[in-house]
């Protein structure tokens, strides 16, 4: 009797090991780890070019200034982030919405952004195919045309995951407003959390790698 009460005992406490919850933060880790290796290949065939080629000084070319903003602004949206799930994990769902808000606004600021950079740096003249004549300090620029199509693919594709990262922000803050999350039930702003902490996390690499470096 004691082995049947103990075996019965065992089936009711019994909790299956993949959860919605945990299925999802798998799946988030799988994609990332995919496109970290997206990324690694990204900056290191941008490293053997660089080394294999004359390279225009990035100090030459960019605004570094603008750049630095843009990236202690992602940081800055990280915290925010980090709020917007501490605040629902302690039932707030007001406060989690409005970091949510503010993690998305510091997103469209950088998007912005770089919208400005892009467009202030192809009337200079870097394009796809050809270097400016002259960099910010007025000196003549010499040097590999590939220096454009490498920084517009890096950069291009870490925007496009900002976009989405947007896009992720905002459909999670609508279903914030609803009260679809509560203390209990936040496993989705946490999976959020991961991604949206991994796009500024590559973007601290690839300021450092394409503009500083």
């Amino acid at each position: 009797m004691e082995e049947a009460a103990t075996l019965d005992h065992s089936v009711d406490t019994y909790e299956p090991s993949l959860t919605p919850d945990s299925l999802g933060k798998l799946g988030m880790w799988l994609f990332l780890i995919s496109d970290t290796m997206s990324f690694g290949a990204l900056l290191a065939v941008y490293g053997a070019i660089r080394a294999a080629a004359a390279w225009v000084p990035p100090t030459a070319m960019f605004d570094i200034n603008l750049t630095a903003f843009m990236t202690f602004l992602l940081i800055c949206s990280s915290v925010t982030m980090v709020k917007a799930l501490e605040s629902i994990q302690n039932g707030n769902q007001s406060r989690m919405c409005m970091f949510l808000g503010f993690t998305i606004l510091g997103g469209v600021i950088f998007l912005g952004l770089q919208a400005y950079e892009w467009t202030h740096l192809i009337k200079h003249g870097l394009t796809l195919t050809g270097l400016p004549e002259h960099g910010l300090d007025g000196a003549a620029i010499s040097g590999s045309t590939l220096f454009g199509p490498t920084f517009y693919t890096i950069t291009g594709f870490h925007g496009a995951h900002v976009t989405g990262g947007v896009i992720y922000l905002t459909c999670i803050l609508i279903k914030g407003l609803r009260g679809n999350y509560t203390a209990e039930y936040n496993h989705k702003v946490e999976i959020l959390g991961l991604y949206w902490h991994f796009v500024d996390l590559i973007w601290i690499m690839v300021f450092t790698f394409v503009y500083l470096l």
